[in-house]
């Protein structure tokens, strides 16, 4: 589905990506892990056409789309949920899902679009009409992911979701990866918390100074040596 082959970016004189080669499998939840700096949202933001790439390819599904606008990168089926969440505080729950269906694909299916929305997190239903700024943090997150997923994507694009969050939130958060894997969605998600996420995903790149140190299953590299001394703690 996605393939990135000798990826390299960054931002003016700075370097963030060297040579990346990754891949994602339709159906599959895909994680990288990393320190904070390794270039992780750099590659989510390149993926997603909210940053060119400097050199090397991107492939989805058969169409290249390095370089492509970000708007473009969306209707081809790629959606991303940012860091942050980057909610629209003063705009209601329902408001906010509308804004992820802006294509005019998804903007044909609106109605139907907003009900599995709500079928698949209950919690945005009872609250369509608050303010998205007041909804707690993990609230905020399920909305954000609902956003993205409006617009019927093929693949989704995942920030640090539990980023910022409290420990039990963040059970929360890997627990609404877990929903979406269920329904059958295709999912890369760049996260910190490297326990969390490997007990979501199918398989795992690790992501430092800009380029791919080890990639393997989640079961592999969470008995890996060096994970568990740099990244696990054990």
């Amino acid at each position: 589905m996605l393939e990135l082959a000798r990826v390299s970016a960054g931002y003016g004189a700075f370097q963030a990506l060297f040579d990346v080669d990754m891949a994602v499998t339709t159906g599959e939840a895909v994680g990288v892990i990393g320190p904070n700096g390794a270039g992780k949202t750099t590659l989510l933001r390149v993926i997603s056409g909210l940053l060119r790439p400097r050199s090397g390819s991107i492939t989805f599904d058969g169409q290249s789309i390095g370089g492509l606008p970000a708007h473009q990168v969306v209707a081809a089926g790629v959606a991303h949920v940012p860091e942050n969440r980057r909610l629209f505080p003063r705009l209601t729950v329902e408001e906010n899902l509308k804004i992820g269906a802006f294509v005019p694909a998804a903007r044909a299916e609106l109605p139907s679009r907003l009900a599995s929305m709500f079928d698949l997190f209950p919690p945005l239903k009872e609250r369509r009409t608050q303010l998205a700024g007041t909804l707690s943090g993990g609230e905020q997150q399920m909305c954000a992911i609902a956003r993205a997923l409006m617009s019927g994507p093929k693949l989704l694009l995942m920030d640090e979701p539990s980023a910022g969050l409290a420990p039990v939130v963040v059970d929360q958060v890997f627990d609404l990866v877990q929903r979406i894997r269920t329904e059958g969605f295709t999912v890369l998600i760049v996260e910190q918390n490297v326990q969390g996420v490997l007990d979501v995903v199918d398989r795992a790149y690790l992501l430092e100074v800009g380029t791919i140190r080890l990639t393997g299953a989640a079961t592999v590299l969470r008995e890996h040596p060096f994970v568990r001394r740099a990244y696990l703690g054990m």
